[in-house]
């Protein structure tokens, strides 16, 4: 019996620790460009808006492709490349604590975030990002839910 709990333990710990390598991480004081993608404007279509993403999720269903704002992603901490495609962060704003989800659709090279203008739009409550031409923000792998 306590052989069978011990198993069951450690399955759990383990089962824990590889949900915590993606949604555990984050990094904070982020520089956050934005980019016009506009996907409402494109059918929420990676291949029209070329995202890298695209070869792994362009085929993914509409309700998938327009759960969550997109961004490029090129953050200090998190996975890159192929690993980051579909994965979703909880951004926020330090200026003001606005927060949205976004889903990971592309690479950028500022070493932070390039999100869709209108995610962009919706963080930038106080008007500072545009003035400035970025916003700082942190950011934190999150379950997309889907």
């Amino acid at each position: 019996m306590e052989s069978t709990q011990r198993k069951l333990s450690l399955l759990v710990l383990l089962f824990l620790m590889g949900t915590m390598l993606v949604s555990g991480q984050s990094a904070n004081n982020v520089r956050a460009t934005y980019n016009l993608y506009n996907p409402q404007n494109i059918g929420w279509d990676y291949y029209k808006a070329s995202v890298y993403c695209a070869t792994w999720d362009g085929n993914q269903p509409l309700s998938w492709r327009q759960k969550y704002g997109w961004t490029a992603f090129c953050g200090p901490v998190g996975p890159q490349g192929r690993d980051s495609c579909g994965k979703c962060l909880r951004v926020t704003n330090t200026a003001t604590g606005s927060q949205v989800t976004v889903r990971i659709v592309d690479q950028c090279s500022n070493g932070g975030l390039d999100l869709d203008v209108n995610v962009f739009n919706q963080l930038d409550t106080n008007g500072q990002g545009n003035q400035q031409g970025h916003l700082t923000v942190n950011y934190t792998f999150v379950n997309c839910g889907d």
